[in-house]
Formats: C-alpha cells, sequence, structure tokens
C-alpha cells in the first residue's frame, strides 16, 4: 500500500459509518493516497481516472464509492468491474464482499476456464457486482438468455493498461457499446497509455484524473538485488539461495510456462515445497496454487507475469525473478509482491549473459543501479551434480507425461498435489529429500 497520511480519515472523504466500519475490519486504519485523491470525486458521481503503481489500494479507491452508493439505491445488476486476469477477479470479489458483507452485498466473477452453464445460472439470480475478464463476459452478453447489462450504474476498468496491452480491445470495446450511456465510470491503471487514453476520450464524461505518483518507483521497504551468473547455472543459483534463507516466503518469476513448471518440478525433487501457477493451468487448479501459497502450506511459488499485477499476498518474504522481465515497467510489479503494506522485503534478479541489455533497462528506469547479491560461489556450486539430477528428474517426468497420454492438459495440471500423477512425484520427491542437505 502507499504511504498514509494519519490526518485524515475514511470519515472524512465522506463515507458513512457501516463502510468505515468496514475498512477497520480490513485492518485499513487511514486513506492511502489514492483512496484520499478517487473517493471524494467518486462520491461525488463524477467519472475518475486513477493513475497508481502497484500495490496503492486501487480496489479500496473504487470499491468504497460503488458499495456507498449501491447502498443508497439498491439495485441488482449495479456495478461491472472489468479486470484482465483471473486471479485478479477473485481478489476483487473478495473485497467487495468483505467490505460489503454487512450489507448483504452479492457478487459473482465471470471469468474462463470455468463452467459457462453455472455461471449462466449465477447470472440468473442478478448479483449487485460483476468482476470479469473482457472474453468471457462477452460470452454470456453474446449466448446467456436473457443476460444484459442495460441497467448498469457503474463501469470499473481495473489495470486498463493491461486489460489493452493483452489484446483484449476488441472485446472491451463490444462490452461498451452495450452499456447504458448514463452511467459512472472509474478506470484504473498503472500507466496513461496511449489506448487508455484514447478509450478515456471516447468512453468517460468530463473525468477528473488523480495521480499519486508520475515516476516509476518501489517502495523505500524494499531490498533490490541483482546477481550476475551463466545461464546455465542459474538452477544453482536459485537452490543456493533457497536454502540459504530458509523457510521464507518465495514468489519465483519465469518468463515461459514450460520454465516455470520445470524449475518447480526440480524444486520438488530437492525437497522443496514448491507450487506452480500459470496461465494454461486449469482455474480450480490456479486458484488452488494461489490459496495453497497464502495460507503457507508451500512456501515457494513458480510463476509467469500472470501473478505479477494486482495480486495481493500479504507476507511475501522474497521475490526472485530467475528471468529478467523483457518489459521494464513489469519489473515494478513482480518486485510489488513484496515489501506490502509496511512491510519489508527483498527482490533478487539473476541476470544471465543473454539479458544484460534488458536489465540495463531496468536499471534505467529505476534510476539506480542495484546491489549485488552476496553469495559464495563455491559453495553453490557445490550442488552442481546434485542439481544436474533434479533438471534430469524433471525433463523425464515432463517426457513420461507426454508420451503417458499426448494430451496437453495431463502435463498442464499434473502438479496439482491431489492427482495420481502428483503422487508418484511426491512418492519421488520423498525418497530424494534426504540426498539434499546444506
Amino acid at each position: 500500500m502507499a504511504e498514509e497520511d494519519v490526518s485524515v480519515t475514511f470519515k472524512d472523504l465522506g463515507l458513512i459509518d457501516e463502510l468505515c466500519e468496514a475498512c477497520t475490519r480490513m485492518g485499513w486504519k487511514v486513506p492511502t493516497a489514492i483512496q484520499k485523491e478517487a473517493i471524494p470525486l467518486a462520491l461525488k458521481d463524477k467519472d475518475v481516472i486513477g493513475l497508481a503503481e502497484t500495490g496503492s489500494g486501487k480496489t479500496g479507491a473504487f470499491g468504497l464509492p460503488v458499495l456507498q452508493a449501491l447502498i443508497s439505491q439498491p439495485q441488482r445488476l449495479f456495478s461491472l468491474v472489468l479486470t484482465p486476469t483471473r486471479e485478479l477477479a477473485f481478489q476483487i470479489k473478495e473485497q467487495f464482499e468483505a467490505l460489503g458483507k454487512a450489507v448483504g452485498v452479492t457478487c459473482m466473477v465471470i471469468v474462463g476456464g470455468m463452467d459457462m452453464t453455472q455461471q449462466a445460472v449465477e447470472l440468473g439470480k442478478r448479483p449487485h457486482i460483476i468482476v470479469a475478464t473482457p472474453g468471457r463476459l462477452l460470452d454470456h452478453l453474446e449466448k446467456t438468455k436473457g443476460f444484459n447489462l442495460k441497467a448498469l450504474k457503474y463501469l470499473i476498468m481495473d489495470e486498463a493498461d493491461r486489460i489493452l496491452n493483452m489484446d483484449f480491445e476488441e472485446e472491451v470495446d463490444k462490452i461498451l457499446k452495450v452499456l447504458p450511456r448514463e452511467r459512472r465510470t472509474m478506470l484504473f491503471s498503472a500507466t496513461m497509455t496511449s489506448k487508455v487514453n484514447k478509450l478515456q476520450r471516447a468512453h468517460l464524461k468530463d473525468p477528473v484524473k488523480v495521480e499519486v505518483s508520475s515516476k516509476y518507483q518501489t517502495v523505500i521497504k524494499l531490498q533490490q538485488h541483482m546477481l550476475f551468473i551463466p545461464c546455465k547455472h542459474k538452477h544453482i543459483y536459485l537452490t543456493y539461495i533457497l536454502n540459504e534463507i530458509g523457510n521464507q516466503s518465495v514468489i519465483v518469476f519465469c518468463s515461459t510456462q514450460l520454465s516455470t513448471l520445470k524449475t518447480a518440478l526440480m524444486l520438488r525433487n530437492l525437497g522443496f515445497t514448491a507450487i506452480p501457477l500459470y496461465g494454461k493451468m486449469s482455474q480450480n487448479k490456479r486458484l488452488g496454487s494461489l490459496n495453497k501459497f497464502k495460507a503457507k502450506e508451500r512456501s515457494i511459488l513458480l510463476a509467469t507475469d500472470v501473478a505479477s499485477r494486482g495480486l495481493d499476498i500479504p507476507c511475501v518474504d522474497y521475490v526472485i525473478n530467475f528471468d529478467v522481465p523483457l518489459q521494464s515497467k513489469d519489473y515494478i510489479h513482480r518486485v510489488g509482491r513484496t515489501a506490502r503494506a509496511g512491510k519489508s522485503g527483498v527482490a533478487i534478479t539473476f541476470v544471465s549473459q543473454y539479458e544484460v541489455e534488458v536489465y540495463q533497462r531496468i536499471e534505467q528506469l529505476l534510476d539506480t543501479k542495484l546491489d549485488v547479491y552476496p553469495t559464495v560461489k563455491e559453495e553453490a556450486m557445490i550442488l552442481e551434480e546434485r542439481i544436474a539430477e533434479a533438471e534430469r528428474f524433471a525433463k523425464l517426468e515432463m517426457a513420461r507425461l507426454d508420451e503417458k497420454g499426448g494430451k496437453r492438459s495431463k502435463k498442464r495440471d499434473y502438479m496439482d498435489d491431489d492427482t495420481e500423477e502428483s503422487m508418484g512425484v511426491r512418492n519421488r520427491i520423498k525418497k530424494n529429500k534426504k540426498k539434499f542437505k546444506k
């Protein structure tokens, strides 16, 4: 969350007592910068464009005004929230339900990877708030009989820059065409891209722009490091660092789904409690991985950039960029998963001989040079033979499952702890646990 100004309260912003009490229950003591700027404007029925970095409290900035309006004029299908990823959609739903619990707010998620028929049944119950990804919502607007949003009062677009950069532009245009003109619109984004600017000009009425940070930056309590290592030694140094830091909560970001899965398998073979999260996993598996990590049942989350923005996981001690992100701005979002809500955190970026130029762009964006993370090469390289064995295990395991059915779905989901395939993996992991010692 952004830095707090203790002199301003949620009551001062114009929120009713029920919502102020809900904020207290959520552990929100005082408003963040974006909440201070956006909430009073939204309560005055203004269209709002909010620009703020990740972890700044944007969900509260749009959620609280929507709930206050809903309480004053109760109506089904009152608000639509569009968001780029499934995980973020479920997180927004949880916050809406927590904030609106005392007044009986109903909220549902419409995302891909889940049964459309069941979703249609839920839509038939006409919830107050729908949180959706654009593609699946458009499917329902076109195919689900009797479903429309003609009476909608509020449209929220969260992470608008990412929605448009993920090629949802066509779907968003189609959705906007079937929404009522007489509505309030709030658009929240980390950056004001040309696509976002075009969208706001076409679909917002006299919007008020609020910006709490015009410069890309990370929070003060985040310790940022880099480590220049040969590409072939990345798994060695990852294992060395994970072994050094002990049972801390860690998110490891990889650039591809294949790398994510292979690294997760390798770490599991070494006895680490690692679990993957990437786009082609089924939605239930993705939520399962996320919930196990949040509940601290697993200490290491291997993820693609599907987990880099918006997700609020309270206690992440370390973020490790196993691969340097190609887009410099994604670095800000990745490392923003730690050092949240005033806590400290550590970010380490592995830089191979092939990633120097990309990494230098990140340093230019931050306008700083990162410190080298302290390691002892001799201690790390002791692990070389054992890591090579674990890498062979991961490669064979993936090939075995490919051969077994020739179905990607099997390889996609077999890291879930409840499958028979995973039982075989776990049994082999148990045999290997004693082999790996510091």
